[in-house]
């Protein structure tokens, strides 16, 4: 869910997501020989599309190439064996957090999308996007998050700093879940044990009480069967039914339904 959140923040809205299920984050290459890759978050859509989200903290020489070769697994993983393959791919994003600036782009922006296009400057494949966030560039204060994609880049520009959910996350289950998985995820050893036990007892007492709230619903529903048969001799007793049919009828002994 929260993964989900962040990612439709990004993409277009043609290609808003619904479900995921996380693929392997190790891509070997085609042979023995070949070097392997490693991704920090690998995921594919339920509609089939592909995503590769790379957090990087460290400048490192020729990280554009690397984020293209990334891209090339994706591909090769959708290639199918036989003649009946026409080469027809889903389409791959390659997100990148970076913790540095990119010197090739001097401006202010913070985000970066790059499609494939022409010497027109259209769009001429729509299937392969990289996207680039320089995070030392984004210097939103609190109040000035105006979308789901402004308060993700503070969520995580920020998430070290805050003793407390920000007022602008308050009441937005997706990020206070957030902000709780980063809580428990900086635990110590004995914080951690601290919070397992503290759980522990808080699953214990619910179980004890659901328990006990069944079998209050279990008893209460046999005392009420008990007195509709009680009821229905009462009123066959009445209307001059014999003793032996009643006990037929409602599975009452004698001795009771002469008690009546």
């Amino acid at each position: 869910m929260i993964l989900i959140n962040f990612l439709n923040s990004i993409l277009p809205k043609h290609h808003q997501i619904a479900e995921l299920r996380f693929k392997n984050t190790e891509q070997l290459g085609q042979t023995a020989e070949d070097r392997k890759s490693i991704y920090d978050i690998y995921c594919q859509s339920i509609t089939g599309e592909m995503f590769i989200v790379e957090l990087q903290r460290i400048r490192q020489n020729y990280f554009k190439d690397r984020t293209v070769y990334y891209a090339t697994f994706p591909i090769v993983e959708q290639a199918k064996q036989g003649k009946d393959w026409l080469y027809q791919l889903k389409p791959i994003y390659c997100i990148s957090i970076l913790d540095f600036k990119l010197q090739e782009c001097p401006s202010d922006q913070v985000i970066h999308t790059i499609e494939l296009k022409d010497q027109n400057k259209q769009v001429f494949y729509d299937k392969l996007t990289f996207i680039y966030f320089e995070m030392p560039k984004f210097n939103k204060s609190e109040h000035e998050l105006n979308t789901e994609l402004d308060k993700w880049l503070f969520y995580i520009k920020n998430l070290k700093e805050l003793n407390v959910i920000p007022q602008v996350f308050q009441g937005n289950q997706v990020f206070e879940q957030a902000f709780k998985k980063a809580q428990l995820a900086n635990l110590n050893r004995e914080e951690w044990i601290s919070y397992e036990n503290s759980l522990k007892t808080y699953r214990d007492n619910l179980a004890s009480e659901q328990a006990i709230l069944q079998q209050g619903i279990q008893q209460g529903t046999q005392q009420g069967i008990q007195q509709g048969v009680l009821k229905t001799a009462i009123n066959l007793k009445k209307l001059g039914v014999s003793l032996d049919a009643i006990e037929q009828a409602t599975g009452l002994s004698i001795e009771d339904i002469q008690a009546l």
